[in-house]
């Protein structure tokens, strides 16, 4: 794909560090494997020693030039435990050296303490648990509260158009959403659409209404949040509440929608009001319309973690961890 073919030619060739915490899984070893050999990163794989060797021998690859960390001998793990204890109000040394030395946390700490540039994991791991290591690590970018996801999104024709991107969110993390919650994952949406689309979000907000045509508390909580998230970023081309077509079909949006709108009808991000709407929507679409589905991303954190569905391929890791250190790529210095 377009898409992904552009990031991979931005992060090839630069000096980029991927953290993988989930080096007992034999995906991630293959993985590993490939982005070392195609020079897209430089891969470090977390697990002990016989962890890393089951997973080499169902792999079926080695791990020759890959540097791999045991956390639990690591020379660094004191210093994690330090710099975490001393960020986390009434934790010992003691107790934040437990935490750190989990895989996921270990990861997140050498994305906070710049050892790594970012830390891909999900294939073994609880989304759950990665959000949590992800926020007790690195934390939450300035200003926002909510942790959340999306999904990219690439429809092979849409509208006559080849390979149409898409942000679609939350998908996967926030069940039901307050609009201030909302509104952070609008907004978190919206930097991720300008990262990785290279181009400026027009962001919808879903609901089974369209600007008064219904009424609810769900239509309600979109209404607030679309407010709250224009008081807080007036120039975001940002609107709803819409139908879904309302959002992306230009001829719907016509009739719809009485007033100028920057994103009625050409909407490239679409939040969607609670997670039930968002997971059916995007399995619908990339089952239905052929679409790929790559994620989910997390967002809103001040580094990147990136979480994997516990179903990913290698080609899955391989390419998220791409179009992930492709949003970087631009201030890394060559190798």
């Amino acid at each position: 794909m377009d898409l992904i073919n552009s990031f991979r030619e931005k992060v090839q060739g630069k000096n980029l560090t991927v953290v993988l915490p989930e080096g007992r899984d034999e995906r991630i070893v293959c993985a590993a494997r490939r982005l070392k050999d195609e020079h897209i990163a430089r891969p470090i794989v977390l697990g002990t020693p016989e962890q890393l060797e089951a997973a080499v021998e169902k792999a079926g690859v080695d791990l020759h030039g890959i540097d791999t960390i045991n956390p639990k001998a690591s020379g660094k793990l004191d210093g994690y435990a330090e710099y975490y204890s001393r960020h986390r109000d009434g934790i010992s040394a003691a107790v934040a050296r437990h935490v750190v030395v989990k895989p996921l946390f270990y990861g997140g700490m050498m994305v906070a303490c710049g050892d790594a540039d970012t830390a891909v994991g999900g294939v073994a791991s609880a989304t759950a648990t990665l959000i949590q290591a992800g926020v007790l690590t690195v934390g939450l970018a300035p200003g926002i509260q909510t942790p959340s996801s999306y999904f990219l999104m690439v429809v092979p024709n849409f509208l006559g158009e080849k390979d149409k991107a898409f942000i679609f969110a939350d998908c996967a993390v926030n069940v039901d959403p307050t609009a201030e919650q909302l509104a952070d994952i609008a907004l978190a949406s919206a930097l991720s659409a300008r990262r990785i689309l290279n181009e400026e979000p027009r962001v919808a907000l879903l609901s089974f209404s369209t600007q008064g045509s219904a009424a609810g508390p769900s239509v309600e909580k979109v209404r607030e949040a679309l407010q709250m998230a224009r008081a807080r970023e007036p120039g975001l081309a940002i609107d709803g509440e819409f139908q879904a077509d309302t959002a992306i079909v230009p001829r719907v949006a016509a009739k719809k929608v009485k007033d100028a709108s920057a994103v009625a009808g050409k909407a490239n991000v679409i939040v969607f009001p609670d997670l039930n709407s968002g997971n059916i929507a995007y399995k619908l679409t990339q089952y239905m319309a052929g679409a790929q589905a790559i994620g989910p991303f997390l967002q809103g954190f001040a580094k990147p973690i990136t979480d994997l569905s516990r179903g990913a391929t290698v080609e899955d890791v391989v390419s998220t961890v791409v179009l992930t250190l492709g949003q970087l790529s631009e201030s890394a210095s060559p190798v």
